[in-house]
């Protein structure tokens, strides 16, 4: 199907707002501009929000913790990772997606700042979130949560962070993560399934954009290292790794990617949820306000995360 009309109301207005050269901004600038875009949205209201700090390899990992409710805990928990190509967004651009699978899932969401590329290259930003998941279980009485209900997940290079999080805790000694939610993950850096073609331009999120993104993610290292391409983890190493909701978008050139991620991990014994968005664009996943189908695909990734940490 084309895209629905509310996306190509944002497509349009994109297109007539006119695009600055990549390469004529510094990360700062893009990061500058990806937070005013994201400045506004409904923020769901939370029993508690506040800001701590997760010790990590390079100092002290701002996270914001969500409470939804004020019923008696421990509540199950979601680790979320935000998305920007590594390069750029934060706790605060993600304000209103982490309020919101909170208030889905009735689970406590931690938000993760964690260090950003091209200044922190890889694996600055994966080590960060390793660590953090670590505090989060390690502290589990003072944030009333159940470490035994843990689950990672993210929005694009959050879903890839998720995924290879969710591995490393595995095969390096914990906490055990229940759950994955990968929302249109980055799986592979090799960039070589049809979509990134097919999608390559007039949708939001570009093939150039993404190449780019790896370039200052891992300059001239290897792009197909499990670390960093979970599509290239061996099928034993896939064998065993949590239960996973994957949510993909039509038009997005990281489409085949996450299902392609998603069948290797069904192949491998995983519980597996895959599904694909008709007319939506990378994104859309924090455009509830705009495309019905946002809110739609909180609220499914919330209903599957309330049954999974049951």
């Amino acid at each position: 199907m084309p895209v629905t009309s509310e996306v190509q109301t944002i497509l349009d207005f994109i297109a007539a707002a006119g695009e600055v050269p990549r390469e004529q901004l510094t990360p700062t600038e893009l990061r500058e501009s990806y937070s005013l875009m994201s400045a506004t949205g409904t923020k769901a209201e939370m029993a508690s929000v506040a800001d701590r700090a997760a010790p990590g390899p390079a100092g002290d990992i701002p996270v914001r913790v969500y409470v939804p409710t004020s019923e008696p805990g421990p509540r199950p928990v979601l680790v979320y990772f935000h998305g920007g190509g590594w390069v750029i967004g934060d706790i605060e651009t993600h304000d209103c997606t982490a309020r919101a699978v909170a208030e889905a899932s009735g689970a406590t969401v931690v938000s993760v700042d964690y260090r950003l590329a091209p200044e922190n290259p890889f694996p600055a930003a994966l080590e960060d979130c390793v660590a953090a998941v670590r505090w989060v279980a390690d502290n589990a009485g003072e944030l009333d949560i159940d470490p035994a209900r843990l689950a990672v997940g993210g929005d694009s290079a959050g879903g890839n962070l998720a995924a290879v999080v969710a591995h490393e805790l595995r095969s390096g000694g914990g906490p055990e993560v229940c759950f994955q939610l990968l929302v249109y993950p980055v799986t592979d850096g090799t960039m070589a399934h049809p979509s990134v073609e097919e999608n390559a331009e007039g949708y939001f999120l570009t093939k150039d954009t993404m190449d780019w993104f790896w370039e200052q993610y891992v300059g001239d290292g290897d792009r197909t290292g499990a670390r960093v391409s979970p599509m290239h983890l061996p099928d034993e190493a896939l064998a065993g790794l949590p239960a996973a909701l994957v949510i993909t978008a039509e038009y997005d050139p990281l489409r085949d990617e996450g299902e392609a991620y998603a069948a290797r991990l069904a192949a491998a014994g995983v519980e597996v949820t895959s599904r694909r968005f008709d007319g939506m664009i990378h994104g859309f996943f924090s455009m509830r306000d705009l495309v019905p189908e946002g809110k739609v695909a909180v609220d499914e990734a919330g209903a599957t995360l309330r049954r999974a940490l049951a």
